[in-house]
């Protein structure tokens, strides 16, 4: 049985192309992570392990007080402190209607955000850091610094 270059190519040409097909598909559906680089999966990590560790932290500072209390002769321990937190939480939202800057775990809200880039980069930095320090409460130095960096 002899075999002619125009055997082999009627048999190869269809298989490289079959082949060529299924790869192409396997890259198609491989599944990717768009959106989120290495960078930033490790420092939402490292934010996790760290309030973790915080919470840890506070309970056992807390635990500690109540076991002094106890042994001093208190009869009924303290109530615990609000955890304190770089932006607290203002008691109500201001007279303007405005939501609440700050959402119930800590984080500013991101349409408060978008208000504060918008006036940093419209030149009203000092409004934008009296805003912000209306809102949160937070120190002068920590609400410049958070414009700045804005």
């Amino acid at each position: 049985m002899d075999f002619t270059l125009g055997d082999v190519l009627t048999v190869a040409v269809p298989v490289v192309i079959l082949g060529m097909v299924i790869w192409a598909l396997n890259q198609a559906f491989k599944p990717r992570d768009f959106g989120v680089s290495e960078a930033e999966r490790y420092q939402r990590e490292l934010a996790r392990r760290s309030a973790a560790h915080q919470a840890e932290q506070t309970q056992a500072a807390l635990a500690a007080r109540a076991r002094a209390n106890t042994q001093a002769g208190h009869k009924q321990p303290p109530q615990p402190q609000p955890r304190l937190q770089r932006h607290a939480q203002p008691a109500a939202a201001p007279a303007s209607g405005r939501p609440l800057a700050v959402l119930p775990d800590g984080q500013l809200n991101p349409d408060f955000v978008r208000q504060l880039q918008s006036m940093a980069r419209n030149g009203q930095k000092i409004q934008a850091i009296k805003l912000l320090r209306d809102y949160t409460r937070a120190d002068l130095l920590s609400a410049k610094n958070y414009i700045d960096r804005l």
